[in-house]
């Protein structure tokens, strides 16, 4: 199914929006469709790792979708199921040998003065951007190249406490902090050898400001990445992240991100392509302007820094730099209707100490949502 499928499916539907089968069933969903288009100038050779050359490639698919179903049966429980597709031609799901999985299955529970408590599978609380490409600000994330800090989806038990009308807090219990895949959808499924932790806060108490901060704990492992390669874990992953946002009149708002990973690996001697280290930090900030109802904008600044290593000792000792980059960001958005929205970007990475001097990203999207 490509673009102009979504287009005329979407633009048929909108009636659709915000279905309630009864008032203990209730459906929703989105999908979401481009046309992306990617260009990268190559780096000359050094003394360990050959030139690159200049590359492009484009992609006009449907990119993601879901559909899922709240349940009330009583006034405390709430369940909530749905389901995920991801195309192969994105990266699939399960390293492109899966196309739809089961995303969304937990239960939660109303205790009572303020306390939820939530059992099953589940998103991770960290992270500014959404794991959803319909709610995301632009069409692609700020981040997430390397270091990959932010978690997907994991099974476990997780309780939320509202403290009081300015003041939430929560923490999760998970099989693990990562996934096993590379779309994020679901944890290792153990406990024993491994697991995972989360905490957070979350401050309104400032008129138009919210300040968040959170803390990831994997016992051992770390997250599955393409530009990574093999090496020792030598201790537990942490991560640390902070966000803020604040609505500084009707039309502008702002919101910044710090990230902060120790991915627990030993330093390995890179190949082509490869990672120093499994540590280091990202960081964002967004600015946007509704010019009206239906018309908006996102700019974006963020950058990544993987550390660098030493392997050897002494006169012998060689030091490697992490990958690093900043990137520049436009997305325009504008809303047909209420559930049909056509988005676009352009994007400039700059790259150091990497097989990749810069590259330079264009894109439309269409998103539907119900």
């Amino acid at each position: 199914m490509k673009l102009a499928v979504v287009a005329a499916f979407a633009a048929a539907l909108p009636a659709f929006a915000q279905i309630k089968i009864n008032d203990s069933l209730s459906v929703t969903g989105w999908t979401v469709g481009s046309y992306q288009y990617t260009s990268t100038k190559g780096v000359g050779a050094t003394a360990t790792t050959p030139a690159t050359l200049n590359t492009s490639s484009d992609s006009f698919n449907v990119d993601a979708g879901l559909l899922g179903a709240t349940i009330t049966p009583t006034k405390e429980v709430t369940g909530t199921v749905s389901f995920y597709y991801k195309p192969t031609s994105e990266g699939g799901i399960n390293g492109g040998s899966q196309e739809v999985t089961l995303l969304d299955a937990y239960v939660a529970y109303d205790c009572g003065n303020g306390l939820v408590v939530t059992a099953g599978k589940f998103l991770s609380y960290l992270g500014y951007e959404s794991y959803y490409a319909i709610s995301d600000n632009m069409i692609t994330l700020a981040n997430q190249q390397f270091l990959a800090p932010i978690p997907g989806y994991h099974e476990g038990v997780k309780a939320d406490y509202t403290v009081d009308k300015t003041l939430l807090v929560g923490g999760a219990l998970v099989d693990s902090e990562y996934s096993n895949n590379f779309a994020a959808t679901e944890g290792d499924g153990h406990l024993e050898h491994n697991f995972g932790a989360e905490l957070y806060g979350q401050y309104t108490g400032v008129e138009n400001l919210t300040l968040w901060l959170g803390f990831g704990y994997d016992s051992k492992g770390g997250p599955v990445n393409p530009f990574g390669l093999p090496a020792t874990t030598t201790h537990s992953v942490y991560v640390i992240d902070f966000w803020a946002t604040y609505q500084i009149n009707k039309q502008l708002s702002v919101a910044a991100e710090e990230i902060y990973k120790d991915g627990g690996k030993a330093p390995a001697a890179p190949a082509f392509g490869g990672l120093p280290t499994d540590k280091g930090s990202n960081w964002l900030a967004y600015v946007n302007y509704s010019f009206t109802d239906k018309l908006s904008a996102w700019a974006c600044f963020s950058g990544e820094d993987v550390s660098s290593a030493t392997f050897g000792a002494g006169k012998a000792a060689v030091s490697i730099s992490g990958p690093k980059y900043w990137k520049a960001s436009f997305s325009p958005a504008y809303a047909l209707t209420p559930n049909l929205t056509v988005k676009a970007q352009v994007s400039y990475t700059k790259y150091s100490s990497f097989t990749t001097k810069s590259a330079v990203f264009t894109g439309v999207q269409v998103g539907f949502k119900f």
